[in-house]
């Protein structure tokens, strides 16, 4: 066998060792957040929007309904249904903008905080806990390596509409 082959296979064989890594901790990830939203009865868009607020709570961020629709990538009534829900339930608040009358501005309440933060924290902490021990050197390449495997993900184009054609 050439070296060039066996240089390719290897490649290969990394490269499918590596992507079965990653897709090991996205079946884990995506378990963990089923999980955590039977244990607190909510929508998985009920969960993003809560996490959504709390981040920006904390850059001191404020978030519009407009805000949560792109985040999300669903509809302005969707948006309106799923804060309904979300502001009966005693998770968020909507209030009107200090300086724009027509606008609202939506944020978690303390109610929110006391079942959201002990969970957020505790997922915080094990996977700060998985990063001890990395080097600088060591963060850039995985930064690098999800920033890619990102931008590959974000260029999939739904294939299924390209054969009903």
């Amino acid at each position: 066998m050439s070296d060039r082959i066996r240089t390719d296979s290897d490649a290969a064989a990394r490269g499918r060792r590596i992507l079965e890594a990653l897709r090991l901790y996205q079946a884990a990830d995506a378990a963990m957040r089923r999980r955590t939203r039977q244990a607190m009865s909510m929508s998985e868009n009920d969960v993003l929007v809560l996490r959504f607020l709390v981040r920006a709570r904390g850059e001191g961020r404020t978030v519009t309904p407009t805000d949560i629709a792109r985040y999300l990538g669903i509809s302005t009534a969707s948006t309106t249904a799923l804060m309904d829900r979300l502001e009966q339930s005693g998770h968020l608040e909507r209030t009107r903008h200090p300086s724009d009358r027509r606008s609202v501005l939506v944020t978690n309440t303390s109610q929110a905080d006391d079942e959201v933060r002990p969970t957020l924290d505790d997922m915080n902490e094990r996977m700060m806990a998985a990063t001890a021990g990395t080097t600088d050197a060591d963060a850039d390449v995985i930064v690098a390596f999800l920033e890619r495997v990102q931008a590959a993900a974000d260029e999939v184009a739904p294939v299924l509409a390209e054969v009903d054609r």
